[in-house]
């Protein structure tokens, strides 16, 4: 029995039980088992996964901080409250506990915008984020996309002149719409790889400082909160697809590694691809979700009117990832024809 389990039983600190309980669980796992189906398989149940993807989170959300300051801060705080309202109001109608899930929607949903989004943009992106990715299907772990990216989309596609002109460099007082890829996509200059890696560059808040991000996602897998499979083979995809394209075709595909360390693609690889709701459980679907995620990334960024092209891959590939898993299922598992003996 640990120490948070004899607190939980100290009678003048029984207020705060619930609190020991969640350190415990996010600690030390569960050990409920269960007499029937279906059976807990492993220790990483709800809190502890959360709380495990918000730790990776912190680097790429700190760096945004320290970027671009107060501001940073209060698209995160306006995030939480707006979408933390959307996330009460229905556990109420349903009757239901507030669920932990929100608290890592609304800390990805502010780093993926441009970090001078005005506070109403990420107030209506959020909530619409929550309420139409989310909820309308009963709540965390039963939507079908990831509602951050559903937030996303609808603020991209509904207010297109502010998604695309309110970028702007750290540390920088001028705002810029010329991010990397949309510079490459006109005059097809590289930006520097080491200004792409530290954040030297103009982006949404949280995806430019990559090597946080990268330390996030690998904390994610050693903790096997995500499996490698879905961003090794999307990152592994993305270079194999732009690199014969470039080859090919190099005014209109840019090159492999200026394409993984632009624009989204790492976040979206490591934080929303493997989002376990909305990705695929079986190991060949997860290749073929992170493969034909690649495939769509450079095809989208080098041929249509967006400079990026993760936030469309991942949404489009959520709405194929039962018919994924069926598929990848029927491949592992191949029944006999009936009357045939083997």
């Amino acid at each position: 029995m640990n120490i948070f389990v004899r607190l939980q039983h100290v009678k003048a600190l029984r207020r705060f039980a619930g609190i020991f309980k969640t350190l415990d669980g996010i600690l030390f796992g569960v050990r409920e088992v269960t007499l029937g189906a279906p059976h807990v398989r492993d220790h990483i149940e709800i809190k502890r996964f959360m709380s495990i993807a918000i730790i990776a989170l912190l680097p790429a959300a700190g760096a945004s901080i320290w970027f671009y300051g107060w501001d940073a801060v209060k698209m995160i705080v306006t995030s939480y409250v707006c979408g933390g309202i959307v996330e009460v109001l229905f556990a109420l109608i349903r009757k239901r506990d507030i669920e932990e899930g929100f608290l890592v929607t609304g800390l990805i949903f502010p780093l993926v915008l441009p970090p001078t989004a005005p506070l109403w943009v990420v107030a209506v992106g959020v909530v619409f984020g929550v309420f139409f990715g989310k909820e309308v299907f009963g709540g965390t772990g039963r939507n079908i996309f990831n509602p951050a990216l559903v937030g996303r989309l609808f603020i991209t596609l509904a207010f297109p002149g502010i998604m695309s002109s309110a970028w702007k460099v750290p540390f920088a007082d001028a705002i810029t719409s010329a991010t990397p890829l949309a510079v490459w996509k006109s005059t097809h200059e590289v930006a520097p790889y080491l200004d792409l890696l530290f954040g030297g560059v103009a982006g949404s808040m949280g995806e430019i400082f990559r090597v946080g991000i990268l330390a996030g996602g690998i904390l994610l897998i050693l903790t096997r909160v995500a499996n490698w499979r879905v961003p090794v083979f999307y990152l592994a995809s993305t270079a194999v697809f732009a690199l014969l394209g470039n080859l090919v075709l190099p005014n209109i595909v840019a090159p492999p590694l200026f394409q993984i360390l632009s624009g989204g693609l790492l976040f979206g690889a490591l934080f929303m691809a493997t989002d376990p709701v909305t990705s695929p459980i079986t190991r060949g679907g997860k290749l073929a979700f992170g493969v034909a995620a690649g495939f769509l990334t450079v095809l989208i960024r080098s041929i249509s009117g967006f400079t990026e092209g993760v936030m469309f891959s991942i949404v489009f590939l959520n709405a194929l990832t039962p018919l994924i898993d069926h598929v990848a299922m029927s491949v592992r598992y191949k029944s006999g024809k009936p009357g045939v003996k083997r």
